[in-house]
């Protein structure tokens, strides 16, 4: 299904490669411009440098949840209306912790076209 979005850029934070060259695979033929990274120190920094449409977080990283990269993100003057999509395997978990602020959240493993449709909606505020 085709996506007319005059290239929007998507951010994406996740520390698994499979799903990183997975989504860079998927992504860009439907019109959006893919930039990864499987670890930040400063997702402020990296999101003002890239400025991307909408940020799509894993929840387990490594270094820091993806919750805690959300809330930065949404308590950011700057950068709090960009949508912000939450990954991950372990829903029951994350519903008892609460919502970081993200807009929308998709389980592990997740079905592509699913995904698709969550971004046109986010993007075009449906």
């Amino acid at each position: 299904m085709p996506v007319t979005n005059n290239s929007k850029k998507i951010l994406i934070l996740e520390d698994n490669g499979d799903i990183i060259e997975l989504l860079k695979e998927f992504l860009p033929p439907l019109g959006y411009e893919v930039i990864a990274f499987n670890s930040v120190t400063d997702i402020i920094t990296i999101i003002k440098e890239n400025k991307p449409s909408i940020v799509i977080i894993d929840y387990l990283l490594g270094s820091i949840n993806g919750g805690e990269y959300c809330a930065q993100i949404k308590k950011n003057k700057e950068t709090e209306d960009i949508p912000v999509i939450m990954l991950s395997g372990h829903q029951r978990v994350i519903e008892s912790l609460g919502n970081y602020g993200w807009n929308s959240f998709i389980a592990k493993p997740f079905d592509l076209d699913e995904l698709a449709i969550e971004i046109k909606k986010l993007l075009n505020n449906i």
